[in-house]
Protein backbone atom coordinates (compact mmCIF):
# COMPACT_ATOMS: atom_id res chain seq x y z
CA UNK A 1 0.00 0.00 0.00
CA UNK A 2 1.23 3.59 -0.73
CA UNK A 3 2.63 6.01 2.19
CA UNK A 4 2.14 9.79 2.54
CA UNK A 5 5.08 12.22 2.53
CA UNK A 6 4.79 15.41 3.37
CA UNK A 7 6.69 18.12 2.40
CA UNK A 8 6.67 21.00 5.10
CA UNK A 9 8.21 23.82 2.50
CA UNK A 10 5.03 26.15 2.65
CA UNK A 11 5.16 26.54 6.15
CA UNK A 12 8.89 27.80 6.00
CA UNK A 13 7.70 29.92 3.39
CA UNK A 14 5.03 31.51 5.41
CA UNK A 15 7.75 31.55 8.47
CA UNK A 16 10.37 33.81 6.30
CA UNK A 17 8.14 36.32 4.57
CA UNK A 18 7.74 37.91 8.05
CA UNK A 19 11.13 36.94 9.24
CA UNK A 20 10.11 35.27 12.70
CA UNK A 21 10.44 31.97 14.30
CA UNK A 22 6.72 30.48 13.04
CA UNK A 23 5.02 29.02 12.19
CA UNK A 24 7.57 26.27 12.60
CA UNK A 25 8.33 22.99 10.06
CA UNK A 26 9.66 21.17 12.33
CA UNK A 27 6.59 21.04 14.30
CA UNK A 28 4.46 20.74 11.06
CA UNK A 29 6.00 17.95 10.47
CA UNK A 30 5.47 16.13 13.85
CA UNK A 31 1.78 17.28 13.47
CA UNK A 32 1.84 15.48 10.56
CA UNK A 33 3.71 12.39 11.51
CA UNK A 34 0.76 12.58 14.52
CA UNK A 35 -1.98 12.31 11.34
CA UNK A 36 -0.34 9.36 9.65
CA UNK A 37 2.02 10.64 7.14
CA UNK A 38 4.90 8.32 6.87
CA UNK A 39 7.28 10.41 5.54
CA UNK A 40 8.56 14.17 5.79
CA UNK A 41 10.26 16.17 2.55
CA UNK A 42 11.99 19.32 2.58
CA UNK A 43 13.48 21.06 -0.08
CA UNK A 44 16.58 22.74 0.94
CA UNK A 45 17.43 25.14 -1.95
CA UNK A 46 20.14 26.97 -2.58
CA UNK A 47 19.02 30.71 -1.94
CA UNK A 48 17.59 29.49 1.53
CA UNK A 49 14.18 30.74 0.39
CA UNK A 50 11.98 28.83 2.83
CA UNK A 51 13.91 25.75 4.42
CA UNK A 52 16.99 26.26 6.39
CA UNK A 53 20.02 24.34 7.44
CA UNK A 54 18.67 24.96 11.40
CA UNK A 55 15.20 23.36 10.00
CA UNK A 56 17.19 20.30 8.24
CA UNK A 57 19.13 19.49 11.23
CA UNK A 58 16.19 19.76 13.90
CA UNK A 59 14.05 17.35 11.82
CA UNK A 60 16.89 14.86 11.63
CA UNK A 61 16.77 15.04 15.31
CA UNK A 62 12.81 14.59 15.46
CA UNK A 63 11.06 12.74 12.32
CA UNK A 64 10.93 9.17 13.53
CA UNK A 65 9.23 7.78 10.16
CA UNK A 66 11.42 8.98 7.04
CA UNK A 67 12.90 12.09 6.21
CA UNK A 68 13.59 13.37 2.63
CA UNK A 69 16.08 15.81 1.24
CA UNK A 70 15.13 17.24 -2.09
CA UNK A 71 18.31 19.16 -3.21
CA UNK A 72 20.39 20.35 -6.27
CA UNK A 73 23.08 17.82 -7.95
CA UNK A 74 25.70 20.49 -6.30
CA UNK A 75 28.85 19.64 -4.12
CA UNK A 76 27.42 22.61 -0.80
CA UNK A 77 24.62 20.61 -1.35
CA UNK A 78 25.52 17.21 -1.26
CA UNK A 79 28.15 17.74 1.45
CA UNK A 80 25.32 18.82 3.72
CA UNK A 81 23.48 15.59 3.05
CA UNK A 82 26.38 14.12 3.85
CA UNK A 83 26.75 15.61 7.11
CA UNK A 84 22.75 15.21 8.02
CA UNK A 85 22.52 11.73 6.89
CA UNK A 86 18.88 12.03 5.53
CA UNK A 87 16.89 9.04 4.80
CA UNK A 88 16.14 9.79 1.34
CA UNK A 89 18.24 12.41 -1.28
CA UNK A 90 15.70 13.41 -3.65
CA UNK A 91 18.29 15.25 -6.78
CA UNK A 92 16.13 17.81 -8.08
CA UNK A 93 16.78 20.47 -10.83
CA UNK A 94 16.80 23.88 -9.38
CA UNK A 95 17.30 27.53 -11.09
CA UNK A 96 16.48 30.58 -8.98
CA UNK A 97 13.95 32.49 -10.89
CA UNK A 98 11.20 29.89 -10.28
CA UNK A 99 8.55 29.20 -8.13
CA UNK A 100 8.46 25.81 -7.99
CA UNK A 101 10.34 22.93 -9.38
CA UNK A 102 9.24 23.34 -13.39
CA UNK A 103 10.67 19.72 -14.72
CA UNK A 104 12.16 16.93 -13.62
CA UNK A 105 15.57 16.13 -13.90
CA UNK A 106 17.81 15.77 -17.44
CA UNK A 107 19.87 12.57 -16.25
CA UNK A 108 20.37 11.51 -19.61
CA UNK A 109 22.23 14.62 -20.31
CA UNK A 110 23.83 15.55 -17.00
CA UNK A 111 24.57 11.63 -16.39
CA UNK A 112 28.40 12.37 -15.27
CA UNK A 113 27.92 14.68 -12.65
CA UNK A 114 24.19 13.03 -11.03
CA UNK A 115 26.32 9.63 -11.58
CA UNK A 116 29.16 11.08 -9.37
CA UNK A 117 26.88 12.51 -6.79
CA UNK A 118 24.57 9.56 -6.71
CA UNK A 119 27.93 7.22 -5.55
CA UNK A 120 28.53 10.31 -3.18
CA UNK A 121 25.45 9.67 -1.69
CA UNK A 122 25.85 5.50 -1.85
CA UNK A 123 28.67 5.86 -0.56
CA UNK A 124 27.51 7.83 2.56
CA UNK A 125 24.75 5.08 3.36
CA UNK A 126 22.01 7.30 1.78
CA UNK A 127 19.04 5.98 -0.21
CA UNK A 128 18.97 8.33 -3.46
CA UNK A 129 16.07 9.46 -5.54
CA UNK A 130 15.95 11.07 -8.78
CA UNK A 131 13.12 13.55 -10.19
CA UNK A 132 12.18 12.60 -13.59
CA UNK A 133 9.64 13.32 -15.96
CA UNK A 134 7.81 10.32 -17.20
CA UNK A 135 10.17 9.39 -19.49
CA UNK A 136 11.45 6.42 -20.93
CA UNK A 137 15.11 7.48 -21.87
CA UNK A 138 15.84 9.74 -18.24
CA UNK A 139 14.39 6.28 -16.07
CA UNK A 140 16.95 4.07 -17.93
CA UNK A 141 19.63 6.62 -17.26
CA UNK A 142 18.50 6.62 -13.62
CA UNK A 143 19.05 3.21 -13.56
CA UNK A 144 22.28 3.45 -15.14
CA UNK A 145 23.70 5.78 -12.69
CA UNK A 146 22.52 3.84 -9.74
CA UNK A 147 19.69 5.37 -8.19
CA UNK A 148 17.72 3.52 -5.85
CA UNK A 149 14.77 5.13 -6.84
CA UNK A 150 13.05 7.70 -8.95
CA UNK A 151 9.98 10.88 -8.27
CA UNK A 152 7.87 10.87 -10.84
CA UNK A 153 7.16 14.47 -11.82
CA UNK A 154 3.41 14.68 -12.38
CA UNK A 155 3.00 18.29 -13.14
CA UNK A 156 2.17 17.75 -16.67
CA UNK A 157 -1.11 15.36 -15.39
CA UNK A 158 -1.93 18.18 -12.92
CA UNK A 159 -1.86 20.83 -14.73
CA UNK A 160 -3.42 19.33 -17.95
CA UNK A 161 -6.87 20.97 -18.83
CA UNK A 162 -8.72 19.06 -21.31
CA UNK A 163 -9.88 15.52 -20.11
CA UNK A 164 -7.80 13.73 -23.22
CA UNK A 165 -4.71 15.44 -22.30
CA UNK A 166 -5.09 14.26 -19.07
CA UNK A 167 -5.62 10.93 -20.16
CA UNK A 168 -2.41 10.69 -22.12
CA UNK A 169 -0.48 12.19 -19.76
CA UNK A 170 -1.95 9.32 -17.08
CA UNK A 171 -0.96 7.02 -19.32
CA UNK A 172 2.56 8.54 -19.77
CA UNK A 173 2.84 7.66 -15.78
CA UNK A 174 1.60 4.51 -15.96
CA UNK A 175 4.19 3.60 -18.80
CA UNK A 176 6.83 5.18 -16.48
CA UNK A 177 5.71 3.11 -13.57
CA UNK A 178 5.85 -0.45 -15.59
CA UNK A 179 9.56 0.77 -16.84
CA UNK A 180 11.04 1.51 -13.83
CA UNK A 181 9.90 -1.22 -11.58
CA UNK A 182 10.44 -3.99 -14.64
CA UNK A 183 14.28 -1.91 -13.96
CA UNK A 184 14.36 -2.37 -10.21
CA UNK A 185 14.03 1.01 -9.14
CA UNK A 186 11.58 1.92 -7.02
CA UNK A 187 8.69 4.66 -7.87
CA UNK A 188 7.43 7.46 -5.77
CA UNK A 189 5.47 10.00 -7.32
CA UNK A 190 4.82 13.93 -6.62
CA UNK A 191 4.26 17.48 -7.54
CA UNK A 192 0.64 19.75 -8.23
CA UNK A 193 -1.30 16.63 -6.64
CA UNK A 194 -4.42 17.47 -5.05
CA UNK A 195 -6.95 16.26 -3.35
CA UNK A 196 -8.89 15.67 -6.45
CA UNK A 197 -6.63 14.65 -9.41
CA UNK A 198 -4.91 12.14 -7.04
CA UNK A 199 -6.98 9.89 -7.22
CA UNK A 200 -6.61 8.59 -11.06
CA UNK A 201 -3.05 8.49 -9.97
CA UNK A 202 -3.26 6.22 -7.19
CA UNK A 203 -5.53 3.82 -9.18
CA UNK A 204 -2.77 3.21 -11.44
CA UNK A 205 -0.71 1.28 -8.53
CA UNK A 206 3.08 0.44 -8.38
CA UNK A 207 3.72 3.96 -6.58
CA UNK A 208 5.82 3.27 -3.30
CA UNK A 209 4.73 6.82 -1.84
CA UNK A 210 3.83 10.20 -2.60
CA UNK A 211 5.33 13.20 -1.84
CA UNK A 212 2.58 16.24 -1.82
CA UNK A 213 3.29 19.38 -0.04
CA UNK A 214 1.07 23.11 -1.80
CA UNK A 215 -2.35 21.23 -1.21
CA UNK A 216 -2.02 19.83 2.17
CA UNK A 217 -0.70 23.04 3.91
CA UNK A 218 -3.07 25.17 1.72
CA UNK A 219 -6.24 22.80 3.41
CA UNK A 220 -4.31 22.62 6.88
CA UNK A 221 -4.52 26.32 6.45
CA UNK A 222 -8.38 26.38 6.50
CA UNK A 223 -8.89 22.60 9.05
CA UNK A 224 -5.83 22.03 10.69
CA UNK A 225 -2.44 19.62 9.64
CA UNK A 226 -4.39 17.21 11.36
CA UNK A 227 -7.26 16.71 9.51
CA UNK A 228 -5.63 17.63 5.91
CA UNK A 229 -3.16 15.28 6.49
CA UNK A 230 -5.47 12.51 6.86
CA UNK A 231 -7.78 13.05 4.42
CA UNK A 232 -4.77 13.00 2.01
CA UNK A 233 -3.48 9.32 3.79
CA UNK A 234 -6.88 7.86 3.25
CA UNK A 235 -7.09 9.00 -0.65
CA UNK A 236 -3.10 7.86 -1.13
CA UNK A 237 -4.23 4.22 0.38
CA UNK A 238 -7.31 3.92 -2.07
CA UNK A 239 -9.94 5.44 -0.11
Amino acid sequence: MSKLGVNVDHVATVRQARGTAEPDPVTAAALAELAGAEGITVHLREDRRHIQDRDVALLRQTVKTRLNLEMAATDEMVGIALKIVPDCVTLVPEKREELTTEGGLDVFMNRHLIKKQTDLLRQGGIVVSLFVDPDLEQIKAAHRVGAHFIEIHTGAYCEARLPEQKQDELKKIDQAIRAARKLGLGVNAGHGLNYQNIRNVVALGGIEEYNIGHSIISRAVLVGMDQAVREMVALVKGG
